[in-house]
């Protein structure tokens, strides 16, 4: 008997994030109605590099080149402390945010074929997203709604103790590797 085995979905995408799941009880509420990504099971998160494309031949090299790049930095300890926006993106900001800067430009340094949002932004701000919505009256809804929900649970203290290597392979989210924070 044959185990089945799940089809790739063309043209799927991977990415390296730090997981914040001390963030999922103020914004996963928020995040379920209002982030097409947590619909696709991304938890909550701060990205580091999306999409993520290696010119990497094997998995191993791939792996091995990661670990010995986050194995530099500690891990990070740090606040989400502010709600702030994008046009359409409601987010908190982390406090301090340089250690996630830092770790932005080392893998952009490193992987040059692998421009963070494909080069699209002059700077890539770290953060994890709360909703988005390109609708401005839905959007000023969102924002008052969550300020008020949130205020009661902010700053969120997180130590973030690794990398996650993300891909959505099967059609939703899920972590490949994880890789640790250890410098």
């Amino acid at each position: 008997m044959q185990s089945e085995k799940k089809e790739a979905v063309p043209g799927y995408e991977t990415s390296l994030v730090i997981l914040v799941p001390d963030a999922e009880p103020v914004v996963s509420p928020f995040r379920q109605k209002y982030d097409p990504s947590a619909s696709q099971g991304m938890p909550a998160h701060i990205t580091i590099n999306y999409p993520f494309r290696a010119d990497i031949p094997s998995r191993p090299e791939l792996y091995a080149k990661l670990d010995a790049l986050f194995s530099k930095y500690p891990p990070i300890r740090f606040s989400l402390v502010r709600i702030n926006q994008f046009p359409g993106v409601l987010y908190l900001e982390p406090v301090p945010v340089y250690p996630f800067i830092d770790l932005i430009q080392s893998v952009a340094t490193e992987f040059p074929e692998s421009p963070p949002y494909k080069g699209e932004f002059s700077e890539a701000i770290p953060h994890p997203s709360v909703a988005q919505s390109d609708d401005q009256a839905e959007f000023q809804n969102i924002k008052a709604a969550f300020m008020e929900f949130s205020r009661r649970h902010l700053p969120i203290e997180i130590t973030a103790k690794g990398v996650s290597l993300m891909n959505n392979r099967i059609g939703t989210w899920s972590v490949q590797k994880n890789f640790p924070l250890t410098g």
